[in-house]
């Protein structure tokens, strides 16, 4: 099974407008793509589109292998899904493309991101991820 949302084209008036998509690969596994350019003008706008697409999902891939341009407003954003897709319960795994792997190189050292080479091994990954241990029992 694999649908795909409307594609939502960011606000910008400058004409280096960022592209974004949700592709459903199951009821509950989500790819979201970004195309174009993220900076301080759309971070927001994608952090918020990734947000709403994750609150319904158990797992995402957030797609960032064709962005082109990547600013430290991106790696924001970036930051703001990871803290929404922990406080949902909801897994997920960055494709960088060159652009996003360069500013993860100086805004990520400890590498707290999760990332993947590919949408491919982002999803096999979290679909052969182990259950957490479970440290207290359930009532009967």
């Amino acid at each position: 099974m694999s649908a795909t949302t409307p594609t939502t084209r960011s606000a910008r008036t400058d004409g280096l407008a960022a592209v974004f998509a949700t592709r459903w690969m199951s009821d509950s596994a989500a790819v979201i793509a970004a195309h174009g350019d993220i900076d301080a003008a759309n971070a927001t706008e994608f952090a918020d589109y990734a947000a709403r697409h994750a609150a319904h999902a158990d797992r995402i891939v957030v797609d960032l292998s064709t962005v082109d341009f990547f600013g430290t407003a991106g790696f924001a954003a970036l930051t703001a899904v990871a803290g929404q897709c922990a406080a949902a319960g909801c897994d997920w795994r960055l494709v960088p493309g060159r652009a996003v792997a360069r500013l993860l190189r100086v805004c990520d050292t400890d590498h707290r991101l999760p990332t993947s080479d590919t949408v491919a091994a982002a999803l096999s990954t979290m679909s052969s991820a182990s259950p957490l241990l479970q440290l207290v029992t359930k009532s009967r």
